[in-house]
């Protein structure tokens, strides 16, 4: 088990120092997270650390491959509500 993080991370280095297990190193093109010192926060924190700092939503996965931080989830707005603004605003 352990979380990964995806080619959306924009490498802020927000998440380094938070990881309780030092499982998150710098790569190219983006930060990744070492599958084998993992521990998804268990044991340390409640929730995950990583998706607790990240300003990006979409970055970081769980072990399913559900985004810890979904779209929406930073910014209060909904998919559908975003999808309809976006057009409207196309359409200026």
């Amino acid at each position: 088990m352990s979380y990964e993080i995806i080619e959306s991370c924009v490498n802020c280095w927000a998440c380094v120092p938070l990881c309780p297990s030092d499982a998150i190193y710098e790569a190219k093109p983006h930060f990744m997270i070492n599958k084998k010192k993992c521990t998804e926060c268990d044991g340390d924190f409640i929730s995950a650390q990583c998706a607790s700092i990240c300003p990006i939503e979409e970055a970081i996965i769980d072990s399913s491959g559900d985004f810890l931080n979904p779209e929406g989830s930073l910014t209060g707005i909904s998919p559908d509500c975003r999808s309809q603004v976006m057009v409207e605003i196309q359409a200026r």
